[in-house]
């Protein structure tokens, strides 16, 4: 499997901007609500659909074991997804630009405590990865009627290092 290894990067705005959002209470606006005993970090991400509805879920994931073997990435091309978790532990995030043929190469990213996600709208991602202990998310998803799932199996599966982890 030469070539096909890729290590996972501590997860950016920055380094995630061209597939979505980073939803975390780093940056942007923020203020209290609640006569103060709250506080409101406003607009962390955006929802994308084009038809029908936005639903609430909760998904709850099995840990992946490393290193990974990436064989299938899935795109949704009516909404997009957000995935928050529920507890602090971290999870994997893999996304892949879209090319002609397809998915191209993958990058992979781990989220620290308090970090969730949201892709935009048909950008190619891997499943729900948790790493360390089953793990529960609040998704927001696209609930309308249309099919909004295509999925993409690589010919040879990638394989996914941890940082630290020897590749």
């Amino acid at each position: 499997m030469t070539g096909r290894k890729i290590v996972a990067h501590p997860l950016t705005r920055e380094g995630f901007a061209p597939f979505g959002a980073v939803i975390d209470k780093e940056g942007g606006e923020s203020y209290p609500i609640n006569g103060g005993k709250a506080r409101r970090f406003h607009a962390r991400a955006k929802t994308d659909v084009l038809d029908g509805a936005v639903v609430l879920n909760i998904f709850e994931g099995a840990p992946y074991l490393f290193p990974l073997k990436l064989e299938l990435v899935e795109r949704h091309p009516h909404g997009s997804q957000a995935f928050m978790p529920l507890t602090l532990a971290p999870f994997l995030v893999v996304v892949a630009e879209d090319t002609p043929d397809g998915p191209g190469e993958p990058r992979a990213f781990v989220t620290h405590s308090g970090q969730g996600v949201s892709y935009n709208r048909n950008t190619w991602h891997g499943v729900l990865m948790p790493i360390e202990e089953v793990q529960d998310f609040l998704v927001v998803d696209y609930g309308g009627d249309q099919k909004n799932l295509e999925e993409f199996r690589f010919e040879q599966p990638w394989e996914i290092h941890l940082p630290g982890m020897t590749v």
